[in-house]
């Protein structure tokens, strides 16, 4: 299993992976695979699916990086107290997406975590987190897409969106063997099953 590391690049452009704890493989399949692919389609570099093994996410995310383009690195049953700490040691930040943390609106939580330009670990839970998830050697920062009940993939779509400013929402993916053709009614699709 790769290492849970940033990897290097420009320090102009922080990596963001999307740390996923506490899934259910009986119980939350559906739910994780769309984290996975919010993650990935908000361009998020890659993620982990902490603590364990669920190759059923791990074959859907694959699938459909190779058919729609780009770079998404997906690990899995790497313990979530590991990924932290070398997430950390490589000079990373960790934020906590949770409903008592401070506002994504209402402060200026999103200029602070933008201002030190460091790659992004942004861990999402499935069921209730444990209480050090909220402490400084875990979190950096703890926030909150409102402060009302709601769905962890929705939390992670809010924050990429504020973070990159929208701009990911026009990226095109390198190596797309499908690409949809936006249009004011009706469905168009582009293949391009020449890409590797």
């Amino acid at each position: 299993m790769e290492n849970s590391r940033p990897s290097p690049q420009p320090k102009d452009i922080p990596r963001i992976f999307v740390l996923r704890w506490g899934h259910r493989p009986q119980r939350d399949v559906r739910l994780t695979t769309h984290v996975a692919l919010t993650a990935r389609a908000l361009c998020a570099s890659g993620f982990i699916l902490s603590d364990t093994q669920d190759p059923h996410i791990q074959e859907t995310v694959t699938k459909i990086t190779k058919s729609w383009g780009g770079t998404f690195h997906f690990e899995m049953g790497t313990p979530w107290k590991r990924a932290v700490r070398e997430w950390k040691a490589n000079g990373g930040i960790v934020v906590h997406l949770t409903a008592y943390g401070e506002n994504i609106q209402t402060c200026d939580i999103l200029n602070r975590i933008k201002k030190l330009n460091k790659d992004l670990l942004l861990i999402v839970g499935s069921q209730k987190v444990p209480g050090d998830f909220y402490s400084s050697d875990v979190s950096d920062f703890n926030v909150s897409i409102g402060n009302q009940p709601h769905s962890e993939c929705s939390s992670l779509a809010i924050f990429l969106d504020r973070y990159f400013e929208g701009k990911e929402l026009a990226k095109s993916f390198d190596k797309a063997r499908i690409e949809i053709v936006p249009k004011e009614r009706g469905k168009e699709i582009k293949s391009n099953m020449d890409s590797p």
